[in-house]
């Protein structure tokens, strides 16, 4: 199996250095690792002085949807593991992937359990990030359990599905699994296999309040595609859900225009 490795990366040289050892110190090793340097104004642009190999792009800071696009289609492989510059893969993560696909050969995606840990210590995953495998399309309606950094894909997943939406700011990774496990199976790996680390302050998922707000733009685009009943019916009942935490949100803060527009959406995509 030849694996390109797509890293993106913005103003984290220091914990970039240490995703990248992760990489090449796997058992079994990638073919090609391309870090996407998403604008950075530190010192990533020198990175290639310490790891010499790697595939190194500059692009003006577009996101981290748009930085994935790019290694996407630079990459020569036709298979594509992606790790954040946060995180780092435990030695034998692709050697299981080879592994795996080797005996699931019709599996296009597969992907790996996490640990986590925060400020420097372990932190328990809490129940509603159990990992599932197979036709596990509604066990991601509610939320995102597969991270960029566990997810290994084959590179004709995005001939089908199109690539990640660089209009999301963030939950651009629920978006795209949502898609992907719509008409795919999806394997597991029920091995904790990479580590992620929380805490710093200007990661993506600290910036913004109401996350479901990301989450229901992906789910509204489901709804422009011709789904089989049971899907859309579950499809319209989280966006309910979710539409319902938002409104609560948005009375919260004095959001007249929000609310408003939360009831609505309510009322039109409530089942009876």
């Amino acid at each position: 199996m030849e694996i390109s490795v797509v890293i993106p990366s913005y103003n984290r040289y220091d914990v970039l250095k240490r995703a990248l050892s992760s990489v090449y110190s796997q058992t079994l090793k990638p073919k090609e690792v391309i870090v996407i340097d998403d604008g950075s104004t530190d010192e990533t642009s020198q990175i290639k002085n310490l790891f010499p190999k790697i595939r190194y792009f500059y692009q003006k800071n577009g996101g981290v949807s748009s930085a994935r696009n790019l290694g996407i289609k630079e990459s020569t492989c036709e298979w594509v593991a992606f790790l954040d510059s946060d995180d780092t893969w435990h030695e034998d993560k692709l050697a299981n992937h080879a592994e795996f696909h080797k005996n699931f050969p019709d599996i296009r995606m597969s992907y790996t359990d996490e640990k986590w840990i925060r400020d420097g210590a372990l932190v328990k995953m809490p129940k509603k990030f159990r990992k599932f495998g197979g036709s596990i399309f509604t066990e991601c309606l509610s939320h995102c359990i597969i991270a960029p950094s566990a997810a290994l894909l084959h590179k004709e997943i995005f001939e089908d599905v199109g690539e990640f939406d660089e209009s999301l700011e963030v939950c651009e990774d629920y978006d795209m699994w949502l898609r992907v496990s719509l008409e795919n199976k999806i394997g597991l790996i029920d091995e904790k296999l990479i580590t992620k680390y929380g805490g710093c302050d200007d990661q993506l998922s600290a910036k913004h309040w109401g996350m479901d707000r990301f989450r229901v733009r992906a789910l509204e685009k489901l709804l422009t595609l011709e789904l089989p009943k049971e899907k859309k019916e579950h499809v319209l009942k989280t966006l309910v859900q979710k539409y319902a935490l938002l409104l609560k949100g948005a009375i919260k803060y004095d959001r007249i225009t929000e609310s408003n527009e939360y009831k609505i959406k309510i009322q039109r995509y409530k089942i009876e």
